[in-house]
């Protein structure tokens, strides 16, 4: 029998697709189209940084060849973007020739050293960058805010970290201090993106829930620690940090340009944004003004 003499054989009707079904899979391609264009940004994003993260490199070389040393300090409120913002600095660094440092609460024994004393041990030698994610400066903000330090512990380090910072510098050691601030509502979201995402879930500390309720308090220690400790020697440099990117590629900027390496990149733009990078100074009068007209520190 040929192939056309072959009986016809009903094929059974195909069970109709449920609603659910389909909404269901409508979901799933939302979901992947919405993932391929994080990772496209994310591609985009990289790209922008990878300049000046080879600029880098040379600062590095910089340092190495001059047996020079050099600190940054990563400061700010919590869910600022300082660990975002180190972790873009020191990707493709050479990793025999820098560290990253975040000191726990100190111990019993720390606690009766002299303050700056568990700091000092991780400082650089000769030809090494050393990046403090959250510094001494603990005792500026954080510690005075949640009574971690007595009123007389807090007035003893306004007192010395001037003069401490200016020994440093006059050492040749090259000192770079990076505010990240960021508003009340963006803290808000990040803390909730943190609350509800089980990849960042653990980075939101008790510490962290209470950052909202003492806002002000931050915000006057805040104004306190600039007033007192953004000098000559050893300055303050606000990074505006409510998008992430703009504040990770502008402090890759700012501690470029701290260091006089060579063979620079003709091609690139070195100036921070005015928008996203002011002065300790500058900083001060934008908070003075805005208490002139509010009553009250509003940054």
């Amino acid at each position: 029998m040929s192939t056309s003499d072959q009986p016809i054989r009903a094929v059974p009707d195909m069970p109709p697709v449920g609603e659910p079904a389909v909404t269901a899979l409508q979901n799933r391609v939302a979901e992947l189209e919405r993932q391929l264009v994080k990772a496209e940004k994310a591609v985009k994003r990289d790209a922008e940084l990878r300049p000046y993260q080879v600029e880098l490199l040379k600062l590095q070389d910089y340092l190495e060849a001059t047996n020079r040393r050099m600190i940054v300090l990563f400061e700010g409120r919590d869910a600022a973007g300082k660990g975002g913002t180190i972790r873009r600095v020191t990707r493709y660094m050479n990793e025999k020739h820098y560290r990253v440092v975040a000191l726990g609460k100190p111990t019993e024994e720390q606690r009766h050293q002299w303050y700056f004393q568990r700091y000092v041990q991780h400082f650089p030698t000769g030809g090494e960058i050393v990046l403090f994610d959250r510094s001494w400066y603990n005792r500026a903000m954080v510690e005075p805010v949640f009574g971690f330090c007595t009123p007389e512990e807090y007035k003893a380090f306004l007192r010395g970290v001037v003069g401490f910072e200016k020994d440093l510098v006059r050492q040749d050691t090259i000192l770079v201090k990076l505010y990240f601030s960021v508003t009340k509502d963006e803290q808000a979201r990040r803390f909730n993106r943190r609350k509800t995402d089980p990849l960042r879930n653990w980075k939101l500390s008790e510490v962290d829930v209470q950052a909202q309720d003492k806002w002000d308090e931050f915000t006057e220690m805040k104004y306190r620690m600039l007033k007192r400790t953004s000098t000559v020697d050893a300055p303050w440099t606000i990074i505006r940090s409510g998008i992430k990117q703009k504040a990770r590629l502008n402090a890759m900027k700012v501690i470029l340009n701290a260091v006089p390496y060579e063979d620079r990149n003709p091609d690139l733009d070195f100036a921070p944004d005015p928008q996203i990078v002011i002065s300790g100074a500058r900083e001060l009068e934008v908070m003075e003004a805005a208490r002139l007209q509010h009553g009250k520190f509003t940054i």
